[in-house]
């Protein structure tokens, strides 16, 4: 049996005609990808002071407070090179402590983003239910949370490689755009997950056993020319890698004589900026395509 639409008996208009007439719209409905984008620039001084609130608040209960911004990579150096240096002697790498602090630092910027995104949904059910905004929002402030924690262990990171006699040379300007690239990129990922997460709430218990695996297979502790001893296939693919990419990078602006999976320095950037750009958009995409599941159910 037809249904039949509800007339309203002085316009002679149908609900849906008068609702499209005074611009009225399903709530929770999803915006164009354009009007969100639009959203989500109105609101980027939200997901700043968020993405600072964030930070402050991570340390709060903690003597030092944000002090640890600084030890907490210093100690992970020290612990791995322990490891991998003296126990394993991975230490003939020319200046292995800055090769392997380069590599921590770069990899844990991706690591701690994609970690805080799984649960930027998931984790904050109260205010996305409460206040009406883009819910992009919350994985960009994880993103920029993390970013921010970067910027302070780059402090600590150019410590190490100048004391480690390694000398300020112009591929240094190269480390910046290196950075924002990978930030961009780690944007993408965070809202995957953030997205992923917010279904399937199991995804932090996984999350840092892919991470290790990828670590692991990122040569962040050890000399990448390792891979060369994989079939040619093999090391090809690796060297796509986005986090051994934007590792490579970093040890190249840093050190002199760093081993590099890829020698080519212009691959190495087109493979970056390749990744940037696709992580972030198709990251984004996948975000936006959800905007109205999130906080519900």
């Amino acid at each position: 049996m037809a249904t039949t639409a509800l007339v309203d008996p002085e316009t002679g208009l149908t609900q849906a005609q008068l609702a499209a007439r005074h611009g009225l719209r399903v709530a929770g409905e999803r915006p164009s990808l354009t009007e969100y984008s639009r959203r989500l620039w109105a609101y980027r001084h939200f997901t700043a002071a968020y993405a600072n609130a964030k930070l402050v608040a991570s340390y709060s209960n903690a003597k030092l407070g944000q002090i640890w911004q600084v030890l907490t990579p210093l100690t992970n150096a020290a612990v791995y090179y322990l490891i991998f240096g003296v126990v394993l002697g991975q230490n003939t790498i020319p200046n292995f402590i800055a090769y392997l602090t380069t590599g921590l630092f770069i990899f844990n910027f991706t690591q701690s983003a994609v970690l805080a995104g799984t649960q930027s949904i998931s984790g904050n059910l109260g205010l996305i239910r409460a206040l009406h905004f883009p819910r992009a929002c919350l994985p960009l402030a994880a993103t920029l949370t993390q970013f921010q924690q970067l910027l302070a262990s780059m402090i600590v990171l150019v410590g190490i490689v100048l004391v480690t006699g390694e000398p300020i040379t112009l591929a240094w300007l190269m480390l910046p755009p290196a950075l924002l690239l990978q930030a961009l990129f780690n944007a993408g990922v965070v809202m995957v997950v953030a997205r992923m997460g917010s279904k399937a709430s199991d995804l932090k218990q996984v999350m840092p056993f892919i991470l290790r695996t990828w670590m692991y297979g990122s040569g962040v502790l050890y000399s990448v020319k390792l891979f060369d001893r994989l079939p040619e296939w093999a090391s090809t693919v690796i060297q796509f890698n986005p986090i051994l990419v934007y590792i490579e990078l970093a040890r190249y602006a840093l050190l002199e004589q760093a081993p590099l999976l890829n020698e080519s320095v212009t691959q190495l950037w087109l493979v970056a900026v390749g990744w940037a750009v696709l992580g972030g958009i198709a990251g984004y995409v996948y975000f936006w395509r959800g905007e109205q599941e999130y906080g519900r159910g």
